[in-house]
């Protein structure tokens, strides 16, 4: 029921007012350090898609001060479990260092679609919970991976009150994401009011 592409992690998924800035953003990667003499970046991959670098002619670099910038893509492979990027204009070691720690994101119209009953976390983050019944429950503050058979939604209320739910679909009957809205019928004891 979840995929991983990450809701921008750094600077959030607000909007600005031109370029870059304009656009919500799902982040994609991470730059963890220069590779090479010729200016590329070794990446830690945040998307469950790593297929997604075959069509991409750019992406957005979201610094950790929050500014944002646009990359053109000139070549990527993928090295072990991180993918190596080579942006113009970064064309030594030196020039690749100012990319470290940056989250490289796409707008999030061109997240990749999932399937029907499919969500990717950010989506599913900052839903509102609600039994079948209709007694709040709270906010899904996170969707933990656990190896687990369905991943698990950690939901708080006002009052700090923490349940963990798995994204079941026996257990979470309706989510709908456009209303921000996740229904779930819960065993019993599985909520703590």
């Amino acid at each position: 029921m979840s995929g991983a592409e990450r809701a921008d992690e750094a600077g959030g998924r607000g909007t600005g007012d031109d370029g870059p800035n304009a656009v919500e953003l799902v982040a994609v990667a991470r730059v963890a350090k220069p590779r090479g003499v010729g200016g590329e970046v070794a990446a830690d991959l945040l998307t469950d898609f790593p297929e997604r670098f075959d069509r991409l002619a750019g992406l957005i670099a979201v610094f950790p001060d929050g500014t944002r910038r646009r990359l053109a893509l000139e070549g990527h492979w993928m090295h072990g479990d991180r993918v190596v990027l080579k942006f113009e204009g970064f064309d030594s070691p030196e020039d690749s260092a100012a990319l470290a720690g940056c989250v490289l994101a796409v707008p999030e119209a061109e997240a990749v679609k999932l399937e029907e009953g499919e969500f990717y976390d950010w989506q599913l983050e900052g839903c509102r919970v609600e039994t079948v019944e209709g007694r709040e429950v709270g906010t899904v503050r996170e969707v933990l991976h656990t190896g687990g058979e369905a991943p698990v939604l950690v939901i708080r209320d006002d009052g700090g009150v923490e349940n963990l739910v798995p994204l079941a679909e026996s257990i979470c009957v309706e989510i709908d994401v456009g209303r921000r809205l996740i229904r779930v019928d819960a065993p019993e004891g599985l909520l703590e009011f």
